[in-house]
């Protein structure tokens, strides 16, 4: 049954007559499906079309079953490659606007990574604190959903799920249909490994080098690089990203210091450094560290502690440090507008000259990129703190996840398509291949690793080259410019056969009438007329047949005598630039796709609005 919350909200804000004539059944799963040209309908969902996206919003959830499963799963755009790839947040509160905010970051993140997979993201609407039983049949619904979209939108652990839910996934939908998987399943595991939080601490690694090029602007003047052993760092959500930001910190920079963390419970703050691995074991067996530890420890001795502790998590941002991690899934966590409900005003924020965002920040919403750019005014441009944008940062989980698709599982090791769906059949498989997928779960290990660290230190001497190179530019337009390139470049690359559909032919002893009836029934603006050995003739449009129509002529006249025979068309390796100058230059709204004399499909003024990015496209030109 859909979810009682999520009901209540589609309904006040769909119309009667969405439902009636936009839902589809399929086995027990019920779909709402919307594309970019229902753009009033995203709007009433709170998503607003733009020239990126959405490619896709769908309401999804299953009719028959006993407990309540539901969500919704947006593919934002599929310029850099398909599918989709992004994560399943499961939250009671999650809604389409949240999961389009997501996916979007996804967008830019994945072009941000150099990765050719699109940006999406989905949200199943749950509770929470879910017991383990409920929780795994959630997901196991969910993903026979999500077989709707297979080779389409791609899933990876986020807010609420994690690298088991991933294997319930992959146990249905097969070992492609999910990312992030644990290791048995020759998966990334990118929890387990901490493979965003490696992203984060390579970044502030690579920043430590790259910094020092700021002190051209005149708020970085006095900017001081700190030497490793007096490097300190404050984590905003001491959890999946944030404790393993400290572990890693550890490993990479020996020396630096994390003197403060946060969680649910509250925050704790030593100048000396906290005790990182000692909380990191806390955290991986009994979750929220800092009430518990401070109580248990250092309030315990009943001496006095260096160590101090707050009940109120956001205390941690007014301390200063030279850099802030922001790690909780909190979008918002600083802002000029106390009203915006921050975890921290830039009035009250402690001092700090680096800003690495661990969490997902980003949204496309104007009023949020509003407030984002006033923050930035003010923080980077005025207090001359450096902030380098989430995606930039945190993409080593999608670089790590993305391996189990640019390494692709070798035909032999694939689960059975008999045994999908059934864990012990499952298991057993896994069991009798475990030293083939342990093998390859290293080298996926391997060249993740490898792939992270190339992608993110680029990123930052690219952020800083923008920077330097424009005094007025904001750390958020630099990020965005950053991942809007590399999607424009990779669309510019797009070629007639990537986007080309079927054309209808005809022979051309074939009579008006035949053409006629063939336009009607294949829909088309255009169809190919042929020669006996396939050879292109000419073309017929919708229009040549109304003319001859008006004209009187009768039904079986041969249709050579209405084609076009000197044929506007495009070759199959030409470029969407090549496709609208050629379209706009014989006011045309549709042509063939031709190799040699051989057709091989039509473009139209329509696909290419559909298929491609031509307002992103035509501005990065301009």
């Amino acid at each position: 049954m859909m979810p009682g919350r999520m009901k209540a909200w589609l309904r006040e804000h769909l119309p009667e007559n969405t439902w009636e004539h936009r839902l589809v059944a399929d086995g027990d799963g019920r779909y709402l499906e919307f594309d970019t040209t229902d753009v009033v309908r995203l709007a009433r969902l709170g998503i607003e079309v733009d020239a990126l996206g959405p490619h896709l919003v769908a309401v999804v959830w299953d009719e028959a079953a006993p407990i309540e499963v539901g969500g919704y799963v947006v593919v934002d755009n599929l310029a850099m490659g398909r599918p989709a790839m992004g994560g399943i947040r499961m939250s009671r509160t999650v809604d389409p606007e949240t999961v389009h905010d997501l996916a979007r970051g996804m967008t830019l993140k994945n072009a941000a990574a150099h990765l050719a997979f699109g940006g999406g993201k989905a949200g199943i609407v749950a509770d929470e604190r879910l017991g383990p039983d409920e929780h795994a049949e959630v997901v196991r619904r969910f993903a026979r959903l999500l077989r709707r979209y297979r080779g389409f939108y791609l899933p990876g652990p986020d807010v609420g799920t994690n690298d088991a839910d991933m294997k319930t996934i992959a146990v249905e939908n097969g070992l492609d249909g999910a990312v992030s998987k644990p290791a048995d399943m020759g998966g990334n595991r990118i929890d387990q490994l901490g493979a965003a939080a490696g992203g984060v601490v390579i970044a502030l690694e690579a920043l430590l080098g790259e910094m020092p090029r700021l002190r051209v602007l005149p708020q970085f003047a006095d900017l001081e690089i700190p030497a490793v052993e007096d490097l300190t760092v404050l984590i905003q959500g001491f959890g999946a990203v944030g404790g393993h930001v400290a572990r890693i910190l550890r490993e990479r920079l020996p020396g630096a210091k994390v003197t403060g963390i946060s969680d649910v419970t509250g925050c704790l703050r030593d100048d000396a450094g906290l005790p990182v691995e000692e909380l990191f074991r806390r955290w991986q067996a009994r979750g929220p560290v800092a009430r518990a530890w401070f109580v248990e420890t250092a309030g315990a001795s009943g001496e006095e502690s260096p160590v101090t502790y707050s009940s109120a998590p956001d205390d941690l941002l007014r301390e200063s440090a030279f850099c802030l991690v922001p790690a909780a899934p909190v979008a918002n966590y600083l802002d000029t507008d106390a009203a915006s409900r921050p975890s921290v005003t830039v009035d009250r924020m402690g001092h700090w000259r680096v800003v690495v965002e661990g969490a997902n920040t980003y949204s496309p919403d104007v009023a949020r990129r509003a407030a984002r750019a006033r923050m930035e005014r003010a923080v980077y441009r005025q207090r001359g703190v450096l902030i380098a944008t989430d995606y930039l940062v945190n993409s080593g989980g999608v670089v790590f996840a993305a391996q189990e698709q640019l390494l692709p599982t070798p035909a032999d090791l694939r689960v059975p398509e008999a045994l999908l769906g059934d864990r012990a059949a499952v298991d057993r498989w896994l069991a009798d291949h475990a030293a083939e997928f342990q093998a390859l779960a290293e080298r996926r290990r391997n060249a993740g690793a490898a792939a992270r660290d190339e992608v993110i230190r680029g990123n930052m001497r690219e952020l800083v080259d923008l920077l330097v190179s424009d005094p007025d530019m904001l750390p958020a337009e630099a990020a965005e410019r950053i991942s809007v390139r590399r999607i424009a470049a990779r669309e510019r690359d797009r070629t007639a056969a990537d986007l080309m559909e079927p054309i209808p032919t005809l022979p051309l002893a074939s009579t008006v009438r035949a053409a006629a009836t063939c336009l009607v029934v294949a829909q088309s603006p255009i169809l190919a007329v042929v020669t006996s050995d396939g050879q292109l003739a000419g073309v017929v449009t919708e229009w040549d047949v109304t003319r001859a129509t008006a004209r009187g002529s009768p039904d079986d006249q041969p249709v050579e005598e209405i084609m076009t025979r000197a044929v506007v068309s495009v070759a199959p390796g030409d470029g969407i630039l090549e496709m609208i100058r050629k379209l706009e230059h014989h006011g045309i709204s549709a042509m063939p796709v031709v190799e040699g004399r051989t057709v091989r499909g039509r473009i139209t003024a329509d696909l290419l609005a559909r298929r491609s990015l031509l307002r992103l496209l035509q501005s990065a030109i301009d």
